[in-house]
């Protein structure tokens, strides 16, 4: 539910054209427009006040404002990304702004947000991913979970990483959307845009076992318009569900329990160009738009073969 500081920005007129611009035409997330909404309130809030109403004179913000709000972010300790969406939303609501008239310029064109701190993904090691894989059938065969919940388990995070899928888009997946002969599945990603993800077999054989197991006990379920990952009480598991299932066997199994579903999906990547899969093959798995964003898994593989051959070159 929209906050009330987001609620008074969206009174505003303008920045109300924009939100329905935003979801008409560029069909973003709700999470994403709300993310818009809080910045371009707390950007009000800085130029006029944190009791200002709308309408807002959006006209009137100069490039001296916009700096001083920017400084006042990183005073405040925002960190360099969230100071760098702040500062592409309101360079996103100029743009609109200009493309309707309003104004002529941008006060936030000339400005550079903090550059971003280069990271290297956090990736589990195959024989990580397997022992993890391997665990809700050993809950099982100790008595520890339900039949049911095994194979839920198993089949979601054998998904995971054999699509490399954001959490977001598995837990969206309908069994009509999966193709058990060719052992593919369209997801629907970043954008609103499907794509076309492999499954193996072990994932294939998981979700087979998932069905039939679903079809038994709710066979309603089981069409082509049921959701695929379910909770005990039969409804679609949210993350939130999934990031606990996996805690809970990452701790089983000795792996750090801050290892969340999207580190399956950088170690997905990682492990697929390892083993000398093409860049832009990988970038087309995931769903990126620019094959830069793909790159750091490349630099993640440099890095794990300079770590051997330091442990291994005589003169190294």
């Amino acid at each position: 539910m929209p906050s009330a500081v987001n609620a008074s920005a969206a009174r505003d007129p303008l920045v109300a054209r924009f939100e329905t611009n935003l979801m008409a035409e560029r069909s973003l997330s709700e999470n994403t427009r709300d993310g818009y909404l809080t910045d371009l309130a707390q950007l009000a809030a800085h130029a006029w006040g944190e009791g200002a109403e709308p309408p807002f004179a959006w006209a009137s913000l100069d490039e001296t404002t916009a700096r001083r709000f920017l400084a006042s972010l990183a005073k405040g300790g925002a960190s360099p990304t969230t100071m760098r969406r702040k500062l592409a939303a309101a360079r996103s609501f100029y743009r609109f702004l200009q493309r309707e008239g309003v104004v002529a310029g941008s006060p936030f064109s000339a400005l550079r947000g903090p550059r971003k701190a280069s990271r290297l993904p956090k990736v589990m090691s195959v024989a990580d991913v397997s022992r993890f894989l391997e665990r809700p059938a050993k809950d099982l065969a100790d008595g520890l979970i339900s039949e049911f919940a095994a194979l839920r388990d198993s089949a979601i995070f054998e998904f995971l990483y054999s699509t490399g899928c954001r959490i977001s888009e598995a837990i969206s997946v309908k069994w009509g959307e999966i193709d058990f002969k060719r052992g593919s599945v369209v997801v629907t990603g970043k954008g609103s845009k499907d794509r076309l993800v492999i499954l193996g077999a072990p994932a294939l054989a998981a979700l087979s076992r998932l069905r039939n197991a679903v079809s038994n006990k709710r066979p309603d379920l089981a069409g082509g318009e049921g959701f695929v990952f379910l909770s005990d009480k039969f409804e679609r598991v949210s993350a939130r569900f999934v990031e606990r299932r996996m805690k809970t066997y990452l701790a089983e199994v000795g792996l750090p329990t801050d290892l969340s579903p999207h580190k399956i999906r950088h170690s997905f990547a990682t492990h697929m160009l390892d083993a000398g899969a093409d860049l832009r093959s990988v970038q087309e798995m995931l769903g990126h738009s620019s094959l830069s964003t793909t790159q750091i898994y490349t630099h993640v593989s440099v890095e794990r073969l300079k770590d051997e051959y330091a442990k291994s070159h005589p003169r190294a």
